[in-house]
């Protein structure tokens, strides 16, 4: 079975919101939320909103149930806080509200990270996970990270073309019961 991008098929854009949790970035310098925003558009995606919240677990929790609420929002992708230290929080505000976790991600993220970072990526606390029917990706806040998440991993999964399969074709059946 082959896999990649069947040209043949229309490709269906999703609606993205991108946020970034720094206690240190502000709108001109939040490279790595421009880079998930810009990427997310030429890939032919629908940014429909971008925030910046510092690293404190009730306001990142508060943007993203917002945000999963939100019938306008399929795919929330967050940029920092996913490392080690007393502030990254972002895992921990997150992860709670996951449904279910898509484990395979974390695990795609570290072998993409790691052709780029070597073992550094061990650091990186990268997770997946569904919420209120929105998939939900926590990514790292350097630039190479983002990219590494998106380029090697997000970018195929939301092109409804990607066979044999994709996470936008099973948006339809996320709230079956």
């Amino acid at each position: 079975m082959s896999f990649g991008i069947n040209e043949s098929l229309t490709f269906i854009p999703v609606r993205i919101a991108v946020l970034t949790v720094s206690d240190s970035r502000t709108k001109e310098t939040d490279t790595s939320g421009l880079t998930l925003q810009r990427r997310a558009e030429d890939a032919g995606h629908i940014v429909a909103e971008r925030q910046i919240v510092p690293d404190d677990k009730f306001q990142i929790r508060a943007v993203v149930t917002h945000w999963i609420a939100d019938p306008e929002i399929d795919v929330v992708i967050t940029t920092g806080g996913t490392g080690l230290t007393g502030r990254d929080v972002t895992v921990e505000s997150i992860r709670p509200l996951f449904e279910k976790e898509i484990d395979g991600f974390s695990i795609i993220f570290h072998m993409v990270s790691h052709g780029t970072v070597g073992l550094s990526t061990l650091q990186s606390r990268a997770c997946a996970g569904l919420a209120n029917n929105t998939f939900i990706f926590c990514l790292p806040g350097s630039n190479g990270a983002v990219k590494d998440g998106w380029d090697g991993v997000i970018r195929d999964q939301l092109d409804s073309r990607h066979k044999p399969c994709n996470l936008v074709e099973l948006m339809p059946r996320l709230s079956e019961t």
